[in-house]
């Protein structure tokens, strides 16, 4: 695997630009933003370059923009993916519902090592014992799709909704109305907003109120608001991945100590 500094120099060359020309263009930048920060000194990018050493979130932006890269794959190139930071934020499960606030990425394929498959394209069949699994829509660039978590301790709709489960949300099917199912998997979910949190599961509109009924079995009591003032729909959920175990009781491994040869320092 090459450094990270090669490779940006290679792509600097490939693209006829000198120390002098991206130093330039990062002036250019810092202007724009209204921030020093984006400035890429000559010294600063020759250590980046020849010393290994990590640019920071503003220089490394500049890098992408001059350089024509994708910042999410030069940030890879320092051991830190960020299109995988919502799969590795699942492996931390808080204790309240809460709605994702961006999207997933797909996962990068990776090549099997020790025997072992990615974690990045077997998270939806055979979980590594470390991750949570995510579910993955067939079009995630759809911005009408979000996701949300059930909390750990939300048992409103167990045993049908697990806590620890991931649900897919359909952002444009907001309406809660009557309809017509046969069972209770066939009955309409919904994500909902409300003042100190969220809720999914079953709902019902009278007027103006807004009526939450938990699964019979989860011995949870109706909730009711007022909307749009105490609640909001967010959409109605599509899909869910569940735990077949007792998620309640997952808790994420000891993360793993500082490696010896990490010597890079980020400026």
């Amino acid at each position: 695997m090459y450094p990270a500094g090669l490779r940006l120099r290679q792509a600097r060359e490939a693209l006829g630009l000198t120390y002098r020309d991206v130093e330039r263009a990062s002036y250019q930048i810092a202007v724009n933003r209204g921030r020093p920060d984006f400035i890429l000194h000559i010294s600063r990018l020759a250590d980046i370059e020849n010393r290994d050493v990590v640019p920071s979130l503003h220089k490394l932006y500049s890098l992408a923009a001059i350089l024509h890269l994708d910042p999410f794959e030069i940030s890879s190139w320092y051991d830190a993916p960020l299109r995988q930071v919502f799969h590795d934020g699942a492996s931390f499960p808080p204790p309240r519902t809460y709605l994702s606030s961006s999207m997933p990425a797909a996962p990068v394929p990776h090549a099997p090592e020790n025997g072992v498959d990615s974690e990045n394209t077997q998270l939806l069949t055979r979980r590594p014992a470390t991750v949570v699994p995510m579910i993955h829509g067939e079009n995630q660039a759809s911005s009408k799709h979000r996701y949300g978590y059930i909390g750990l301790s939300d048992r409103r709709m167990m045993p049908l909704l697990r806590p620890g489960s991931t649900v897919l949300i359909d952002t444009t099917l907001r309406k809660v109305e009557s309809a017509e199912w046969s069972n209770e998997y066939d009955r309409p979910m919904f994500f909902v907003e409300i003042r100190n949190g969220y809720r999914c599961g079953w709902f019902q509109k009278e007027k103006s109120r807004l009526i939450m009924q938990p699964h019979v079995l989860s011995r949870c009591a109706p909730e009711t608001w007022q909307t749009p003032e105490e609640a909001e729909v967010v959409g109605q959920v599509v899909g869910v991945v569940s735990y077949l175990g007792q998620p309640w009781t997952y808790r994420a491994a000891a993360i793993p100590g500082e490696r010896l040869d990490w010597q890079s320092k980020a400026l």
